[in-house]
């Protein structure tokens, strides 16, 4: 079947009132013009919502990423930072509203950053740039940015992130540990609004993205193994006990 009917159908049932994960008519036309064929493994499940994985990232289902560009809310013109990139659908869709000119992508795992230029540029969107970097430190020499779009979970909003958002921006993040929402935040890092509950992974800092030859532990590793072991000691083993004062 022609790819454009199948996109027609899709964004038909993702704007349906049994899903309304679809209500703008920018987000409606722009998942309307992009291909999801490059972005998937499976090209005849590119339509399908359901997730998928690549390169050992999650690809969103078109509902997702519906639910992330529609609380991000880009405009013709914006400047956009997409951080966690991944395969690079949802950068390529906002490319489609504001411009690829416009949008900025970063990602920590160097392979996926191959995958999305390629991907992006397979889908018709070369103008998007897409950098290897650590999604905490943004994309400072491009700021200020009207929109940041996280696609990673995070206790609070990475300052550094803030810090890159224009006076009027809003950054949109999954927020949270085991428990997440999709939260919209303001320039202070205050949550001016929740989308509902999701579930993402959490934003990666070096040494733990998939695809390390050698995987270094982190310092919030270390902490845990720490706490780990010193819940396993018995008594004789505590260093802060005097035995020779029991005695």
């Amino acid at each position: 079947m022609d790819p454009a009917v199948l996109r027609d159908d899709m964004v038909d049932s993702l704007e349906h009132e049994a899903k309304g994960f679809v209500h703008s008519d920018g987000l409606s036309v722009a998942m309307r013009e992009v291909p999801r064929e490059p972005f998937v493994e499976d090209e005849s499940l590119a339509y399908a919502d359901r997730t998928g994985e690549r390169f050992g990232t999650r690809v969103l289902s078109p509902s997702t990423a519906a639910r992330l560009l529609e609380a991000l809310a880009p405009e013709p013109g914006d400047s956009v930072l997409v951080v966690g990139a991944g395969v690079g659908y949802t950068a390529a869709v906002v490319a489609e509203i504001a411009g690829e000119r416009n949008v900025h992508a970063v990602d920590i795992t160097r392979r996926l950053v191959y995958e999305a230029r390629s991907n992006l540029e397979a889908a018709g969107y070369p103008g998007v740039l897409v950098d290897c970097r650590d999604g905490a430190d943004g994309l400072p020499e491009y700021a200020p940015y009207d929109r940041v779009l996280v696609e990673a979970a995070a206790i609070e909003p990475p300052r550094r992130l803030l810090d890159q958002l224009a006076a009027d921006g809003r950054m949109v993040l999954p927020l949270g540990g085991a428990s997440q929402t999709l939260a919209v935040v303001d320039g202070d890092g205050e949550v001016v609004r929740r989308h509902g509950t999701v579930a993402f992974q959490p934003m990666l800092v070096e040494g733990e993205q998939a695809g390390t030859v050698e995987r270094n532990r982190t310092h919030r590793e270390d902490r845990e193994h720490a706490r780990r072991a010193a819940e396993r000691r018995r008594g004789w083993e505590q260093e802060w006990i005097d035995w020779d004062s029991t005695l």
